[in-house]
């Protein structure tokens, strides 16, 4: 199987989605679909059972295919950049994964690190909202900017970055759009979504499982991407709590953004591994208790 078609493969496997995935390798859907075929053929069995137009799923010999390729995979993408910044003379790099949007907004202490070690490699994505602290543990990252609290036991807690108040993004046709700002008793009447495989007590930080008033906050949608997220706000099918520093990257004419007046800000922090600390690790801390958090944005 050559790298592109592991690339392929894996991609599908997150997205579960052809054009989404076609879109992302920037690729044709043929090219995935004929990608996915031939890999099918070689192994002589399905790995995504495509019974469902709307939403692909892995089969059995998928998962584990997928489970098997993934720390190759990073592995080699791994080998293969080192050997690359090797020959730039860079001796590390440090990978940060992203879980808010405002990776321009944080542009100062990235800056801040490359200058002051002009020998280590950074590199800034987007971290998934599926089981998202996987990739600290498989070793494909080596820092998570995270809101808080984090509380695993594996895990150091490092400085606060940024703290946003949080707002409601309902669709402009939704009566609520109408009003200045709403509680979290009014999120109970409306429908959300959340990712799947995230520790309770951190789901429970972004969005409550109930309100002050004991009532539940239904999460009966599914989403893998914040563009499925977005999407389902824009079209009335749910309603979804953000913080503020989303409205300036989703700034879109059918979506509303009003403040949700009782729910407390979340914080935004760099966790990492404890046992995979390092002094690249070390430096950006550093570099982000230096510079100190962002000033709150103004909503």
């Amino acid at each position: 199987m050559e790298l592109r078609d592991i690339e392929i493969f894996l991609t599908l496997a997150e997205e579960l989605h052809f054009g989404r995935t076609a879109e992302r390798l920037r690729v044709s859907q043929a090219r995935v679909s004929q990608a996915i075929s031939q890999q099918e053929r070689r192994l002589g069995g399905l790995l995504f059972d495509r019974s469902n137009r709307r939403q692909i799923r892995l089969t059995p010999l998928g998962r584990q295919l997928r489970n098997d390729l993934r720390p190759v995979y990073a592995g080699l993408l791994d080998s293969l950049e080192r050997a690359r910044l090797a020959a730039q003379g860079i001796t590390a790099t440090l990978r940060v994964g992203m879980l808010p949007f405002n990776v321009a907004d944080l542009h100062p202490y990235w800056k801040a690190f490359r200058s002051r070690h002009l020998q280590w490699g950074l590199q800034i994505r987007r971290a998934p909202f599926v089981d998202p602290f996987s990739g600290l543990r498989d070793g494909g990252l080596d820092a998570l900017v995270a809101w808080l609290p984090v509380e695993e036991p594996d895990f150091t807690v490092g400085p606060v970055l940024f703290t946003d108040p949080r707002l409601l993004a309902v669709s402009v046709e939704d009566e609520l759009a109408g009003r200045s700002s709403v509680s979290l008793e009014t999120l109970a009447d409306r429908p959300h979504a959340m990712a799947p495989r995230m520790p309770d007590y951190w789901e429970d930080r972004y969005l409550p499982f109930q309100t002050p008033q004991g009532r539940i906050i239904d999460r009966s949608r599914m989403i893998t991407n914040g563009d499925d997220l977005i999407n389902l706000v824009g079209t009335g099918e749910i309603v979804h709590g953000f913080p503020s520093h989303v409205t300036r990257y989703w700034a879109m004419p059918n979506i509303r953004w009003m403040p949700i007046r009782d729910m407390p800000p979340l914080s935004y922090a760099m966790v990492w591994r404890t046992e995979a600390e390092n002094a690249p690790i070390q430096a950006l801390a550093q570099v982000v208790r230096d510079l100190g958090p962002l000033l709150p944005y103004a909503t």
